[in-house]
């Protein structure tokens, strides 16, 4: 999950990472009242999750209230890279001397955490990073030390900081591994780190991740997301604890192991090929439990979409047999009823699979056809899905 700027100010600063005061607003008049509490110089920022804003006009420096509003209202409403801003955050001034870079980073190649971090920092480090990678320092992090301020201020060393500035940055380091790890993060970003005119360092701009996966850790995570923004059958799929991810094809795909349904996708696009282009709806694994409610839930979700024409289930029977999701599929349309309208296409295989498909035949389901192998349910999945277009 990936958090709003603001978002991430406000984890920063319960962190005791420095940062800018900053209040968030919605409207020109709230952006107004907030330049006012703030006073002297602000900054308008867009709070959209992408990168770019300020090319795009999306960051505006006010000096009073007044230009405040005036910024509030070029801004909100704005597309940036298609994220339209319907918030913006207002931000104190500051008056800057130096810009530096600052990330820590899941290094999923190497199966460790990395600490990306530049002297030669602000919006172009990524332009840095490809003409002159001498500039941006790559240090691994050992996951169990983490960043003490030894680490810190090596890191500081590494990346060309003068001494004068490695006792004033390490600091702020440790703090920000302190935000990665308290928070289960797989990013945090400070793009640009500053250094004041007044000496202060102040992390301006900051970008986070969560891991999705240690949610169950922090319950206060669920109130940063972002929910108007998600889609509706993945929230719809979310909320039943499915595996859920929305793809732009017709035919809807149910598994049961994140394997198997990837490999159905790649079959399911490869038949496709042969019934006018036909592609995968989504990803959904059900996991072990193909009980009938998890069944229907799954089904729901994928029925929901307007653009799936038809829907091939592939179960391989382990851990749960295949006679036990033969019955989830019969009760799942029987709890779903007159909503079930598009084809279904079963292949089971496994654990007990002929009794499996011995319940299907029997059940005798109208939108149910039951397929040998996983190539048959594919081809057939997409033909049934191609002839409905």
């Amino acid at each position: 999950m990936d958090l709003f700027e603001y978002q991430a100010r406000d984890l920063f600063e319960s962190y005791g990472v420095p940062v800018l005061p900053g209040i968030v607003a919605d409207t020109p008049e709230e952006v107004k009242a907030a330049a006012e509490k703030l006073g002297g110089v602000t900054v308008v920022k867009a709070q959209v999750k992408v990168g770019g804003r300020g090319k795009a006009g999306g960051v505006k420096v006010a000096k009073d209230p007044a230009a405040a509003e005036e910024a509030a209202k070029a801004i909100l409403g704005l597309d940036i890279k298609g994220h339209t801003v319907h918030r913006v955050m207002v931000a104190g001034g500051a008056r800057i001397a130096q810009e530096f870079y600052f990330s820590v980073l899941l290094d999923r190649a190497n199966r460790s955490y990395l600490s990306l971090t530049s002297y030669e920092g602000g919006m172009e480090i990524e332009q840095l990073a490809v003409e002159r990678p001498e500039a941006l320092a790559r240090i691994e992090v050992d996951p169990l030390a983490g960043i003490d301020l030894e680490t810190a201020k090596a890191i500081a060393v590494q990346a060309k900081f003068p001494e004068e500035l490695v006792e004033k940055v390490a600091p702020v380091f440790v703090k920000l591994w302190e935000v990665y790890k308290g928070e289960d993060a797989t990013l945090v970003e400070v793009n640009p780190l500053v250094l004041t005119e007044e000496g202060d360092i102040i992390a301006l701009d900051g970008k986070v991740s969560l891991d999705e996966n240690a949610s169950f850790r922090h319950p206060n995570h669920e109130a940063l997301e972002d929910k108007d923004a998600a889609d509706p059958l993945e929230a719809k799929a979310k909320a039943n604890d499915l595996n859920y991810v929305k793809l732009d094809g017709e035919v809807g795909i149910i598994g049961n192991g994140a394997g198997l349904v990837m490999s159905t996708l790649d079959v399911v696009a490869y038949a496709g090929e042969r019934h006018g282009g036909v592609k995968p709806a989504n990803f959904l694994d059900i996991g072990g439990g193909a009980s009938a409610q998890v069944m229907a839930n799954g089904l729901d979700v994928i029925l929901g979409d307007e653009q799936v024409k038809s829907v091939f289930v592939n179960v391989f029977g382990g851990i749960t047999a295949c006679d036990a999701v033969a019955n989830g599929i019969v009760a799942a349309l029987g709890i779903l009823g007159d909503t079930a309208t598009k084809p279904l296409v079963v292949r089971l295989d496994g654990n007990r699979v002929e009794e499996g498909r011995r319940i299907l035949e029997e059940a005798a389901h109208p939108l149910v056809t039951l397929a040998a192998t996983m190539d048959d349910g594919a081809d057939k999945a997409a033909e049934l899905a191609a002839a409905a277009k």
